[in-house]
């Protein structure tokens, strides 16, 4: 009796394992002529994927404005100014209000060339003004002398007023791989004031650090009698002093007459 029970369950086990068996055929052949399709046409599934990649980037891209060219400040994203984005840009003029700048979005150059056929051809200018700063004439000539067109800047959003951008400005240096801020160099060589920053409160994130950043660099140029920081010397204070005295002015007379 106990053989016949042990052949029974044995003969229920193979039949168990062979149900098992023909079920999960069907998955392994499914799998298999998938891999074998992919085997074969191996130069259309590379294609497919990078289609399908090329296609991703172009929604990204077309969703975040990456490779969009902005014409006029009214056109940048208020998040890309919420966030304070860095845009890269060339110069084109440098005026009283600021510095007119073209926009120079990111170049892909397969999608850029797309996406550019339907755009505009004809370029507009940015103002674009130095945030928390106030140029004395000095600087403005500085800035003209150290701004060419077309030159490559890259300007730090700030705020937007109307169409105005309040920016920091960042220039590489010549024979240096690093770049400096252009707000912060005309405080440092006591070429402006610092101002209060337009548009942007004092419970905003960035505004004690731009704050502190620009207060810094102008306490730099008063100590060492920068540009309008600049003090006389005691021998210049004494000679003026001289000058604007009655006797020196009429012994000045008395000389030009004879």
């Amino acid at each position: 009796m106990p053989e016949s029970l042990r052949e029974k369950e044995s003969a229920e086990e193979r039949s168990d394992r062979q149900q098992r068996h023909e079920g999960t055929q069907p998955s392994n052949n499914i799998v298999s002529l998938i891999s074998q399709f992919a085997d074969d046409n191996l130069t259309l599934v590379r294609n497919i994927s990078t289609g399908l990649a090329v296609v991703g980037v172009v929604l990204i891209s077309r969703s975040i404005k990456l490779l969009t060219k902005f014409q006029a400040a009214s056109e940048i994203p208020a998040h890309f100014i919420e966030r304070n984005v860095r845009l890269c840009a060339k110069v084109r003029d440098v005026k009283e209000r600021g510095l007119e700048v073209e926009h120079v979005p990111i170049h892909l150059p397969l999608l850029s060339s797309l996406l550019s056929k339907y755009k505009c051809a004809n370029s507009s200018f940015m103002l674009v003004h130095l945030a928390g700063v106030e140029l004395t004439p000095e600087g403005s000539l500085w800035l003209q002398k150290n701004l060419f067109p077309a030159q490559t800047v890259w300007i730090k959003l700030i705020s937007r007023e109307d169409d105005i951008l309040h920016c920091l400005v960042f220039q590489n240096r010549q024979r240096w791989m690093w770049s400096y801020c252009i707000n912060e160099e005309v405080l440092r060589l006591g070429l402006a004031r610092t101002a209060p920053v337009v548009g942007l409160l004092p419970d905003h994130r960035f505004y004690w650090s731009l704050h502190k950043r620009l207060h810094r660099a102008e306490v730099r140029a008063e100590r060492k009698g920068q540009g309008l920081w600049k003090q006389d010397t005691r021998w210049e204070r004494v000679s003026k002093a001289v000058r604007d005295t009655a006797l020196f002015r009429l012994v000045k007379r008395i000389f030009k007459r004879s």
